[in-house]
């Protein structure tokens, strides 16, 4: 049997509240003005990007009306210029003009996570450096894998997609343990523990660890209690550049994060410190929704 994944389920549930939340009892001007009759229409691009959130798109056509049919031509992950044709649709006016809004939302505002992914991946490979893009926690409630989705579209990296599935152990968790030390040695206790394998079906081996350092001493304290990925959070150029080189020179094999404060302007500069990987809020929390519009042609 087919198993349904859990973006799948996040998006079918996500696609039916906006409908509600938009329908309602039904979309009065539609019902009032027109007669049921069969339409072409098309979704056209109205801003260069990159594409996302094609199955959230198509869902609402189909669940209003499933005689409505929905083809795109351009796939998630694929550029896209003004003017081009993103879909087609052979439809019923009523029915499709219902449904254009909810559906170019969901285009919308996931095209416009890919498309500025796109452009700091774009911004760090002209650079010459090797760090990888990657997002945070910092998510519209509930759309969460849908927004990760689109980053991977726009070629960037998925942290962790929640508290479940790694530690990240930052600076309040330190300061209210001690110590990275004694932060570590409560983490490793814990997760030795019957009670952690049963509530996260992980092994102890199987969980990625990551601690925020600040200052070189942490840096020392955190590579010797044997951490093998590191977040550099809110540091100068000079800074970065500091703390990378000694990390590499302790141990090679050690990750770094560079987060805060990185935009267009300044993550070509942060890549070159020789951060493995560089965390930007801002790809889903503030990135500016693409422009998308249906016009009917038939």
């Amino acid at each position: 049997m087919h198993q349904i994944s859990d973006i799948q389920k996040d998006t079918l549930s996500l696609v039916k509240l906006a409908l509600a939340e938009d329908i309602g009892r039904g979309d009065m001007t539609s019902l009032g003005c027109l007669e049921p009759y069969p339409i072409k229409a098309k979704i056209i691009a109205k801003s260069d990007g990159v594409l996302s959130g094609v199955e959230a798109a198509l869902l609402p056509f189909e669940i209003v009306d499933s005689a409505n049919k929905v083809a795109f031509v351009k796939k998630n992950g694929g550029s896209f210029k003004c003017g081009d044709v993103i879909a087609e649709i052979d439809g019923f006016n009523q029915t499709v003009l219902t449904t254009e809004r909810v559906a170019l939302n969901f285009l919308a505002h996931l095209s416009g996570v890919a498309s500025l992914t796109r452009k700091f991946v774009d911004k760090v490979k002209e650079s010459g450096a090797k760090a990888r893009i990657i997002d945070t926690r910092k998510t519209i409630p509930g759309m969460r894998r849908l927004e990760k989705a689109a980053v991977l579209h726009g070629g960037g990296v998925n942290h962790r997609m929640g508290l479940y599935d790694m530690m990240l152990i930052k600076d309040n968790h330190i300061a209210a343990a001690g110590s990275i030390t004694k932060a570590m040695e409560f983490a490793r206790e814990y997760l030795q523990t019957p009670e952690f394998r049963l509530q996260f079906d992980m092994k102890e081996e199987d969980v990625e660890i990551e601690i925020e350092i600040t200052n070189e001493q942490q840096l020392k304290e955190a590579i010797d209690c044997g951490i093998k990925r590191l977040l550099l959070d809110n540091q100068t150029i000079d800074s970065l550049n500091k703390l990378a080189a000694l990390a590499k020179e302790i141990d090679k094999k050690v990750k770094l994060e560079a987060s805060g404060g990185v935009n267009l302007e300044n993550v070509a500069q942060v890549a070159k410190t020789g951060v493995d990987f560089i965390s930007i809020g801002a790809l889903t929390h503030s990135a500016p929704a693409s422009d998308f519009s249906l016009e009917v042609i038939d």
